[in-house]
């Protein structure tokens, strides 16, 4: 076996310059006078519970993690990256077409809609060419504005460059906000003079929480990241002094839970909640003085979540301590433990959140799987106006609501075919008014389009949900691409995306799996898809592919896929179960190496996602569980479709290693000729290149590798 070792620099170099259309093999799609790079195996292995597990690619992590300068680990990387560009050489062409194609749907020079908070109207615009955005604000009834944040200016020179939180006081002097430069996840807080255009000397290290303004807008309450990237301590920043004498509000000593500061909509609380997957124990003291002493609204209980607000002398509280899809209570200020129901849980209806203004409150939710959003009044239960949408399938919710005193509400919609669309709500009046719809400059028709919601029937007999959209003039049968989630409860909206369309209108149908593991059908469709039954999520999402190709959307092998995360786990998943269905896969930083980041817990998230997929340090059973599906250590010697996998050298979420180390198992165990590329990030994280256009040059080369692979021209 050819080792990574063997491969000098010169060679690399080679991959880098090579042309591929040269060598172009017209069977396999490739270039295969280019040898992929091969990670030597060296012996390593663990045991638990009696089980020795051989993990012969282990030392591609770091021992130096989160320093990473191991060189063979980073000739590795760089070794794949080489042979990524050397193989995607030979679509350059296509890239270039579908980049610019893609641009061309996008407004460039676009501004959100302002919205009012306080004497100040606040809104975001792109400049044309820009990869960030600039922040502006108005006093309310002028046209003079006033740019309060430059993303262009703050990210020059920059790799990597990110914006976590923005927070104005409520005075509207000062700004607070902070930044990540390097994709790890670790933000730097800063406070601006409004008024003089000045930083304040103020620094405030490793932030990576929401920053609350306390105290009269002499305080900065936040929460702090420790070494391993989990944030247990809540501090108030007082303006003017040094960080180091910060004073600690609250310190989680609980291993995986997660803190963090919030304030109540009517502005008189600080929250603070601390939890994690599946327990949380909610805080609160007056926002006056944010080192007083804290009330525990109720003590934490293993499996019971919930969320607070205040109205008047009342909390409300969502919780599933009644009920699997929530229900919504109230409870004296005085005596926060003691709830008493307003809206019971429902075996029908999901209750996801609530908004409280002064003279209503709203609730959001889905029925069927569609999202709701309802105004209810405090002074009569009994009284629900839901609004109403116009679509089959579509994404609806409460966005942008800073004030208290309103007699309208900001929305957000958007269908398959829909795009993004602005609406102020007249609570009075129930009237929609639109406010923006999403410009496509290259012009868009939604009369082209065809949209379904189809059900098919998974192996066990659950129904799964599935969005498709499709060019009417497509023949059945054809190309289709498979897109899902299916983790930590999130429902992939059924919402619209420009760069479907290059798909699309190339003659693919698209397809959003709806499957177990997300919440689209309420909580127990979530629970159904964790811990003991996470392989519910991809038995559906393999089922409902083959439920595709049997209602003739497709044929075998003509379905592309792409998930990322939990859903590039679920990539791993499905092409170790069934690889034949797939045409080209693509796995966007996947969490595939299971059991061994299950067994770390000094990794960043590891603690707190044990309640998600087990701790196989204490148990036996959750060890075995694991190893049966981590798509690592399942890798078997089979064929496998056409894969594309990327990966962030500073991702703290899913670290590096995993992809790398699937891939490098991949190579030395699949039988077929299909093309295998790991594309690694050098300075990004988990989300990928941060710049507008950067990351759409990414999504650029996806579709491209799709394309080329499927074989579907223009």
């Amino acid at each position: 076996m050819t080792t990574f070792r063997n491969i000098t620099l010169a060679a690399l170099a080679a991959l880098a310059t090579a042309l591929p259309a040269k060598a172009q093999d017209s069977e396999l799609n490739y270039d295969t006078s280019i040898q992929p790079p091969r990670a030597e195996q060296r012996e390593h292995s663990y045991t638990y519970h009696g089980i020795t597990v051989s993990d012969p690619w282990a030392w591609l992590r770091d021992d130096s993690y989160p320093t990473i300068d191991d060189e063979d680990v980073l000739d590795y990387v760089r070794a794949e990256n080489a042979y990524f560009e050397a193989q995607m050489a030979g679509q350059q062409e296509l890239v270039d077409e579908l980049f610019t194609e893609m641009r061309g749907r996008i407004k460039e020079a676009d501004a959100s809609v302002p919205q009012r908070d306080g004497d100040y109207e606040y809104w975001s615009e792109f400049e044309e060419g820009a990869q960030y955005r600039k922040y502006y604000r108005r006093p309310v009834g002028s046209d003079e504005r006033q740019l309060i944040l430059d993303g262009p200016a703050l990210a020059e020179g920059l790799e990597y460059f990110r914006i976590g939180d923005m927070s104005v006081s409520e005075d509207g002097r000062y700004l607070a906000y902070s930044l990540d430069t390097t994709g790890g996840e670790f933000y730097t807080g800063y406070i601006k003079d409004l008024e003089t255009g000045e930083l304040l000397e103020d620094r405030i290290a490793d932030v990576n929480t929401a920053l609350v303004w306390a105290a009269g807008d002499t305080v900065l309450v936040y929460g702090r990241a420790n070494e391993n990237w989990r944030v247990d301590r809540i501090f108030a920043h007082t303006l003017g002094q040094p960080a180091d004498s910060d004073v600690e509000i609250f310190h989680e000593e609980t291993l995986g839970y997660t803190a963090s500061p919030g304030i109540s909509s009517n502005r008189e609380w600080l929250i603070i909640a601390t939890g994690d997957n599946e327990t949380s124990e909610v805080m609160f003291t007056s926002i006056d003085d944010p080192p007083g002493e804290l009330t525990i609204v109720r003590p934490r209980q293993v499996g019971v979540e919930y969320s607070v607000d205040f109205h008047e002398d009342r909390l409300f509280v969502l919780s599933n301590d009644e009920h699997v899809n929530f229900r919504l209570a109230t409870a004296p200020i005085a005596d926060p433990a003691n709830w008493s129901t307003l809206i019971p849980g429902s075996d029908a209806f999901y209750l996801t959140g609530f908004d409280l203004f002064q003279d209503f409150y709203v609730t959001e939710g889905r029925l069927n799987g569609l999202d709701q959003v309802q105004v209810r009044y405090y002074d009569d239960p009994t009284r629900v106006e839901t609004i109403a949408f116009p679509e089959a399938t579509y994404a609806a919710g409460v966005t942008n609501n800073p004030e208290w005193d309103v007699d309208r509400i900001r929305l957000g919609y958007e269908s398959p075919i829909t795009p993004d669309t602005v609406y102020d709500y007249h609570v009075a009046s129930r009237e929609l008014e639109t406010l923006k719809v999403q410009e496509i400059p290259s012009g868009f028709d939604p009369s082209l389009y065809t949209v379904e919601r189809l059900e098919v029937r998974a192996r066990d007999g659950a129904m799964v949900p599935v969005s498709i959209v499709y060019r009417k003039d497509r023949e059945m049968g054809g190309p289709l691409h498979l897109y899902a989630y299916g983790a930590y409860g999130y429902a992939v909206p059924p919402g619209f995306s420009t760069t479907r369309f290059s798909m699309v209108d190339r003659g693919m149908a698209y397809a959003i799996a709806h499957i177990r593991g997300g919440d689209d059908l309420g909580r127990n469709w979530y629970l159904q898809g964790k811990m003991e039954e996470r392989t519910n999520t991809f038995n559906d999402f393999v089922d409902v592919a083959r439920g595709l190709v049997d209602m003739g959307y497709t044929s075998e092998g003509q379905i592309s896929a792409s998930g990322g995360s939990a859903g590039g786990e679920l990539m791993g998943a499905v092409v170790n179960q069934d690889p034949a269905l797939f045409g080209a896969v693509v796995a966007h930083v996947p969490f595939v190496d299971v059991l061994n980041t299950m067994l770390d817990d000094s990794l960043p998230l590891t603690p707190g996602e044990w309640p998600e997929w087990g701790n196989p340090i204490e148990s036996k059973a959750a060890f075995t569980h694991l190893l049966s599906y981590s798509p690592y250590d399942q890798v078997t010697r089979q064929d496998y479709p056409p894969m594309l996998v990327t990966a962030g050298l500073n991702d703290p979420r899913v670290t590096y290693w995993e992809p790398a180390k699937w891939v490098a198992k991949l190579r030395e165990y699949k039988t077929d000729d299909n093309v295998l590329l790991l594309k690694t990030n050098m300075g990004a994280g988990h989300g990928g290149r941060s710049g507008r256009w950067e990351g759409l040059y990414e999504t650029a080369e996806e579709v491209a590798f799709i394309l080329w692979q499927l074989g579907v021209e223009d």
